[in-house]
């Protein structure tokens, strides 16, 4: 049996590497595949909002890859919900994950008070309405919370003042039993953050990885 090939797309150069090492340590078996669009996070800042041809590049990117192989699709960015998802129906039945999908749902089964900490502030609000609606009817509820200036810390080479920055954030959350980080790029903090509160830490490239696997090995 050929090896499954999971093609990646981002937004931004920071999330291609904690995704790759989370592949690297859980799913080593697997082809990982990367594709950098990194004008979508800039104009999705200038627009203000998903636009119908914000949503038509991403169907594109998704059959771009998909005509190139990919047996499952990976987004990375988390500010675009709308699009991944209209991606996900034009590309069926090839499987598309939104990037805190699995997170998401890891999340809801183990708690119902569950904080955030976000490092993309255009991020929140699509991924606060992805989590409501996934939770609809479970009793969960999320808190969020943004790091601003620690995504353009860590791009600037200075990944200990960036988990410093979110491990600062997560401990203004309040009444929450369990800590997400929202981006990709914020992976790396997750031992800081547990440091810091004392509470457990979920990051969205391990679920992604551990829900990929689930979906293409059942097939």
């Amino acid at each position: 049996m050929a090896l499954p090939r999971i093609s990646l797309i981002h937004a931004t150069p920071l999330a291609i590497d904690p995704v790759v090492e989370a592949f690297t340590r859980e799913w080593p078996e697997a082809e990982v595949c990367n594709l950098l669009e990194d004008s979508l996070a800039s104009d999705l800042a200038r627009d203000g909002e998903i636009t119908p041809a914000m949503t038509g590049r991403f169907v594109h990117l998704a059959n771009y890859v998909r005509d190139n192989g990919a047996d499952a699709i990976l987004f990375t960015c988390s500010a675009f919900g709308a699009s991944i998802e209209a991606a996900a129906q034009a590309l069926a039945p090839v499987p598309v994950l939104k990037p805190n999908q699995a997170m998401f749902e890891d999340a809801i089964r183990q708690s119902k008070k569950i904080g955030m900490v976000a490092t993309f502030a255009p991020s929140i609000p699509s991924m606060e309405r992805e989590f409501t609606e996934m939770a609809a009817g479970t009793g969960a509820v999320l808190r969020s919370a943004c790091a601003d200036g620690a995504m353009a810390v860590l791009g600037a080479g200075d990944g200990p003042g960036h988990d410093r920055m979110v491990g600062e954030m997560a401990r203004t959350l309040e009444d929450v039993d369990i800590i997400l980080m929202a981006q990709f790029s914020t992976a790396r903090a997750r031992n800081l953050v547990e440091d810091l509160t004392g509470k457990p830490v979920l990051t969205s490239p391990d679920s992604a990885v551990h829900k990929m696997r689930r979906l293409l090995e059942a097939k």
